[in-house]
């Protein structure tokens, strides 16, 4: 016989059944001493040598010559389960002794067939040992896929003696329970599964658990491990909360305060399912169990549901697009901006394939780039896909990515150079565009659109589109360059010893003040803190009015009109045409003068070209002067093209304005502002006497007025993942609002029903939340009706986070007290991304 391996001796010593959650652990959940255990008797084969038939070996069986491997039957016909065991195997891991009976032997065996039986019998009693413990689970060839998992569908029997494994094997085998067909019918799975069968030597757990290798929810890089004390079925047990850690980047992120587990072999799991992960190629669910010594792997699967999720995020795209964005101003701006975007990372990476639809999502009539879609881009740029997460601005560890080229990053080499190139003579080409566009606008400002009729206006919108798309390409190129400039500045600027915020190259560069704002401001800040207090006073009560019937008031009046003769074409928002420029409001504009703040010089000595070139060794003194003329002149030279960029975009505000009084003037719109409200090409086809008339333009224009009244008042997610968004106001009326894990994504709202067992289902409508205290397999009917789940118990791995999951409905487990604290028939927000549960409390009555 062959000899046993260390870790198989270990298992014979092992106590012999597995701990529970409620086995071997102190009031305090601490384990306690383990009780001595007498030898257990012979094993007849050697667990991992040669496996009788019927059955599959899924371990690393050898041959009667030391250390030869034998050739192993191939384990699919037994199920997916099977074929994940043997590969857990194979990759090197610890996994317990197993084998798997193929599908068409179980289903015969199920079926009551003598000889199936008579054989199975026989196998069995020369593979089990009757001193060990072992858990029978189903291998169906529709379980663990890449679309679904079908987890928790199939029956599993743990901590089973030799003499109940037969028995057990039959019962798993048998399909066709309540619960299958209800998940069958809402997947859309129409093929009866054939279900294989594994039986594993179960491990004499001080701790279990499961960890996926990315966020299930969100898909982040970042590994959650859920534990339990004793055996790993306590995860799906009711009142079961798991204690629960998150890994990302080299150090936990997350983890419990009081941890009912010791937490000495968490980072091996962490560390090897990354290692797992990085074989399959693929995230990765798994199991686990440790016995204090041993990591043992039990169960592999591919994570279902990543496939399509989105992330998008306004951390970026509020500084670009800020604020509301009406429905006209998003037709506009994202085809041009992104479709500038787009051409600049063509020009770096190719054809991406890509439209500018698919960079940006409107969400509460707010911008949000669509993270996904910039991670594609990434990843054909040959940079590790994971680097994009930086920008969203979570924790970061100390191995975290970085934005660096890989090997993948030298196909693109030609272009990269290309675009160098172009880089290095970027500010006069930058230049060339602000002269360009500034003699366009010139030209169209000059137009009177009084004497332009419709169809001439509509031509001239588009003319200015054109030219928007061309300044919107310096408008982005620019400022990466001042980007990069201004950060190889400071730190040459570091290096040198002195501090990178004393300086201001662009103080050097001759036209700053041609395009920079603030130092008129400035001026124009320090006439209003000379002026009499009288003056002042009614200045601040009525700018307009004081403005021109003050005496006192005449320099400023001048020095107004001189400042929007420069800067009026300017507003608080360059990107948006509906906001009116400074020069149609002066009362706003002196406001904004009132509450500039006053220029204070700066203490401590300041930094210029000099002072850096002498604090610089020799040897690097052409870089750092290099460094500083090229990032002072990208400073102004943005100023430039920014200014330039804003005075052409508000060319489309008059055009959309006069259009619109003439609209008014047919009766097709009340007021000219009601344009903002409707798309360009819904426009222009009121223009061109289209399919759209007055009376369905009105109902749209009141429409998308109330949607932009209702966003103004709810509260903007910085991060939104998939279709996970259900406003919420400001004002809105909380009863109660209570946290939990989550552990399916997406946001709900509904009825709340609390459902405390089986007699309460028939009171559960389509579309309601369900509120309970667990849930075991007989609730899954149940799950198909409900739009959210809010459950007082559970992990990731609990029966109603797997099958919200599978279902595609928001979870919330770990709810304390959510069956008391929310009333049956209210109204709750289920926050499936951020684990909030949100009662509503109903307004007063008047």
């Amino acid at each position: 016989m062959i000899h046993r391996t260390a870790a198989s001796l270990h298992r014979r010593l092992a106590p012999p059944r597995v701990a529970h959650a409620h086995d071997g652990h102190d009031h305090d959940g601490l384990p306690t001493a383990r009780p001595v255990v007498p030898a257990r008797p012979a094993r007849r084969i050697d667990p991992h040598g040669v496996v009788p038939l019927p059955f599959i070996p899924l371990g690393p069986a050898r041959t009667a010559e030391r250390g030869k491997a034998a050739e192993l039957p191939d384990p699919r016909p037994a199920g997916a389960k099977a074929a994940s065991l043997a590969w857990l195997s194979g990759a090197g891991v610890a996994v317990p002794a197993a084998i798997a009976l193929p599908a068409e032997t179980a289903a015969a065996l199920a079926g009551g067939d003598s000889l199936t039986r008579h054989m199975v019998d026989g196998a069995l009693a020369r593979w089990l040992d009757p001193a060990s413990r072992y858990a029978v689970r189903s291998s169906a060839d529709v379980e663990d896929g890449e679309v679904r998992s079908w987890a928790g569908q199939f029956t599993t029997r743990l901590d089973l003696s030799a003499d109940e494994v037969r028995a057990a094997i039959a019962e798993v085998a048998t399909p066709g329970t309540e619960r299958l067909r209800a998940y069958a019918e809402r997947t859309g799975e129409r093929r009866p599964p054939k279900i294989g069968v594994v039986v594993q030597e179960m491990v004499p757990a001080r701790a279990a658990g499961v960890v996926f290798s990315r966020n299930p929810l969100s898909g982040l890089d970042e590994v959650v491990v859920e534990a339990v004390p004793g055996l790993g079925a306590a995860l799906v047990d009711e009142g079961v909360t798991p204690d629960r850690w998150t890994w990302r980047w080299g150090a936990f992120t997350a983890q419990p305060a009081d941890p009912h587990v010791d937490d000495a072999p968490i980072e091996q799991v962490v560390r090897e399912t990354l290692r797992l992960a990085k074989a399959a190629g693929r995230p990765l669910d798994l199991e686990w169990a440790w016995d204090g010594r041993t990591l043992w792997w039990l169960q592999s699967r591919p994570m279902t549901g990543l496939d399509g999720v989105r992330i998008y995020s306004n951390r970026i795209s509020r500084e670009v697009f800020p604020g509301l964005i009406p429905t006209l101003v998003w037709s506009i701006n994202v085809p041009i901006v992104n479709a500038a975007w787009i051409e600049l990372l063509e020009r770096l990476a190719g054809p991406l394939g890509i439209t500018p639809e698919l960079l940006a999502r409107r969400i509460g009539c707010r911008a949000y780039f669509d993270m996904t879609t910039l991670g594609d881009v990434f990843t054909a740029l040959g940079m590790p896909r994971e680097a994009l997460e930086l920008l969203l601005g979570l924790p970061r560890g100390p191995e975290a990515p970085r934005f660096k080229p890989s090997g993948r990053t030298w196909r693109h080499l030609p272009r990269m150079l290309r675009f160098s190139a172009f880089a290095l003579r970027a500010g006069g080409w930058g230049r060339g565009e602000v002269r360009a566009l500034a003699a366009a606008a010139e030209r169209l400002e000059r137009t009177d659109l009084a004497a332009l009729d419709e169809r001439a206006l509509l031509a001239r919108i588009d003319e200015v589109r054109g030219l928007v798309r061309r300044g919107a390409m310096a408008n982005i190129i620019i400022p990466l360059l001042m980007l990069g400039y201004g950060r190889g500045l400071d730190r040459s600027i570091a290096r040198a010893g002195l501090d990178p915020l004393a300086a201001d190259p662009a103080a050097e560069v001759a036209d700053r003040r041609t395009w920079d704002p603030n130092p008129a401001l400035d001026e124009l800040r320090a006439t209003v803190e000379a002026l009499p207090a009288t003056a002042r006073t009614a200045l601040e009560a009525d700018p307009d009015g004081a403005l021109d019937e003050e005496p006192a008031l005449a320099g400023l009046r001048s020095g107004v009109t001189a400042f929007l003769d420069r800067f009026g074409h300017l507003s608080p928002s360059g990107n948006d045409l509906s906001v009116a420029p400074w020069r149609e409001d002066r009362a706003a504009t002196v406001r904004m003068i009132l509450a500039h703040p006053l220029p204070r010089e700066r203490s401590g000595p300041r930094v210029d070209r000099a002072a850096l070139m002498a604090a610089t060794p020799a040897p690097r003194r052409p870089l750092a002067g290099f460094l500083w003329g090229r990032a002072g002149e990208m400073r102004v030279l943005r100023e430039a093209v920014s200014s330039t960029y804003t005075r052409v975009y508000g060319l489309l505000r008059g055009s959309i304005l006069v259009l619109g009084e003439r609209l008014v003037a047919r009766g097709l719109v009340d007021a000219r502002e009601d344009l903002f409200h409707l798309t360009l090409d819904e426009i222009r086809t009121l223009v061109e006497r289209g399919t759209l008339d007055g009376e369905s333009a009105r109902t749209r224009i009141a429409q998308r007025r109330a949607e932009m009244a209702e966003a103004a008042e709810l509260i903007a997610p910085e991060t939104v993942v998939g279709d996970a968004f259900v406003p919420r106001r400001r004002d809105e009326l909380i009863g109660a609002a209570l946290s939990g894990v989550p552990t399916s994504r997406g946001s709900a709202r509904g009825t709340a029903r609390v459902v405390q067992g089986p007699a309460d289902f028939g009171r559960v409508g389509d579309g309601e939340i369900i509120v309970i205290p667990f849930s075991d397999v007989a609730w899954t009917p149940l799950f198909a009706r409900a739009a959210g789940v809010v459950a007082e118990a559970g992990g990731l791995l609990s029966h109603s986070s797997i099958v919200a999951r599978e279902y595609g409905i928001p979870c919330v487990v770990s709810v304390s007290g959510a069956c008391a604290a929310i009333p049956d028939g209210a109204t709750v927000v289920v926050d499936g991304v951020g684990g909030n549960v949100l009662v509503e409390r109903e307004p007063a009555a008047p």
